[in-house]
């Protein structure tokens, strides 16, 4: 039944339909705005997801943003203060006075006015979809020549989901109570997984112990100099965990990740085939230039066979697609999540992404953006994303070499918005080009520090909002661009 069944039958300026009339419920915005002015208290049931823009009525639109003015300024907004802000609107042949006094007599209780509110909210997006569905259409019939399909649908896809991430009112505060739900199953998961880890298991022990896995919804920076094997670190931590993959399903058909997880790889630099490459090396033990030159014995061809059938099944998924900017790898990112699933992201790495901003803008702006932009993201599908950055030359000029928060590049937002910002070094790589000439005493006391630092690396955990910072030891073979644990003496079989 109606709310106002005197008031549906005025003649209210509408907007013009075109064809058919969009989807609106002018009753259900005459309740709630009624509602509100009997008592205002029933704003704040709504106020956090309604918007004026939600409302089909221009008039209406005009009272609600007026309404949220006078509250907003502890003022009591009434039938008697709205008049004479209103003017001359025409609604349908009664005065303002005459309309808001009907609004008023008429109105519903206050306990319905968050359903009304949801009514008005959720015709408006099917308005939006209606209009976001129409331009679809209209560009596709009438694209510009430098606009491929790729461009639209990546367009479209992006305010399909700005349209369903704004003004949702499912938000807001929750109870103390459900969060600790939450925490308890979180730790109930933890005791049940392999490595008895809170996050996603990297495969590196030590580290694990460290950080506690990877955390979802966070955001962990990867920093290190070229050479120190940022990207093989990340790759071996991806594959590591898509290999340990393992999902249950549901009752209703959905996959829930019980071990391991499903990787999208954002490979801004290196393409798919070269990181396959690295991966193959790594899992069969053939170094990769002996790949790439066919320079191979017969079992080292059996090798990379049998490595590249095991890993046909994993869930690793590769986008090579270079210099995408935030706004289309965070489209990608929630496609890979709605079709296939996703339980980390890897971005390799954060300075080849652009931001929205135009070419000769501020780039520490635009860095600030995509940071921002992927600590949202993290949020939003709740996984973690492992970012690669670089680091400023500064370090170079050091004698110590270990790389600290102040090197990273744009170092200002990469900082603040990451939750764990990590280094990986290897003294190794610069001991190495400091070789004096053979022979003399200086060789031979370099050549006992190269023996003392060969095949070690490091992971330094600079920030880590959940945990202690420090540094992890870690064996780094080259020639097949793998990172492990380091063997100690706890971990070496018994001596007989």
């Amino acid at each position: 039944m109606p709310a106002f069944p005197a008031l549906a039958a005025a003649r209210l300026p509408q907007p013009k339909a075109d064809y058919r009339e969009q989807p609106n419920n002018i009753e259900a915005e005459q309740a709630l705005l009624g509602a509100i002015l009997v008592n205002n208290d029933a704003f704040y049931r709504i106020s956090d997801f309604l918007l004026p823009a939600h409302f089909f009525v221009p008039p209406h639109k005009t009272i609600f943003e007026l309404v949220g003015t006078l509250i907003r300024a502890g003022k009591v907004a009434t039938p008697v203060t709205l008049r004479t802000h209103l003017g001359e609107i025409d609604f349908g042949g009664l005065t303002a006075a005459q309309y808001l006094a009907r609004l008023a007599a008429e109105a519903t209780t206050i306990i319905n006015a968050e359903d009304y509110g949801r009514s008005v909210y959720e015709l408006a997006i099917r308005r939006n979809l209606i209009g976001i569905g129409e331009e679809v259409v209209n560009t596709a019939y009438d694209s510009p020549i430098e606009t491929s399909p790729r461009d639209q649908i990546e367009a479209a896809e992006r305010r399909l989901y700005e349209l369903a991430e704004t003004g949702r009112y499912d938000g807001g505060f929750q109870r103390f109570s459900d969060a600790l739900t939450h925490a308890i199953d979180m730790a109930a998961a933890a005791f049940k997984r392999e490595g008895k880890l809170s996050g996603l298991a990297t495969g590196l022990a030590d580290f694990d112990r460290m950080v506690g896995g990877l955390q979802s919804s966070d955001l962990i920076i990867l920093a290190g100099r070229p050479g120190m094997g940022k990207t093989a670190l990340a790759t071996n931590i991806a594959f590591n965990i898509a290999k340990a993959y393992r999902g249950e399903k549901q009752p209703d058909g959905s996959v829930k990740t019980v071990n391991g997880g499903i990787i999208g790889f954002f490979s801004l630099e290196m393409s798919s085939e070269q990181l396959a490459t690295r991966i193959i090396a790594e899992q069969s033990g053939v170094p990769s230039y002996k790949i790439r030159r066919g320079d191979m014995r017969e079992d080292d061809f059996y090798k990379i066979t049998e490595a590249a059938r095991e890993m046909q099944e994993i869930p690793f998924h590769i986008d090579q697609t270079g210099g995408i900017s935030i706004a289309q790898l965070t489209a990608r990112a929630r496609r890979l999540k709605r079709q296939r699933g996703l339980d980390l992201l890897v971005v390799d790495y954060i300075q080849l992404l652009s931001g929205s901003a135009k070419k000769g803008d501020n780039r520490v702006q635009e860095v600030t953006e995509i940071t921002t932009g992927l600590k949202a993201l993290a949020k939003e599908l709740d996984v973690p994303i492992l970012a690669l950055s670089q680091l400023s030359r500064q370090v170079e000029s050091r004698d110590d070499k270990r790389p600290q928060l102040s090197d990273l590049r744009e170092s200002g937002s990469i900082e603040q918005d990451a939750d764990v910002v990590l280094f990986v070094f290897r003294e190794e790589y610069y001991l190495k080009n400091k070789e004096p000439r053979v022979g003399t005493e200086e060789h031979m006391k370099w050549q006992t520090e190269m023996d003392g630092i060969h095949g070690k690396a490091e992971v330094i955990i600079g920030k880590q909002r959940h945990g202690p910072t420090g540094s992890v030891p870690l064996a780094f073979q080259a020639d097949v661009t793998r990172f492990t644990d380091l063997a100690t003496d706890e971990r070496l079989p018994e001596r007989y």
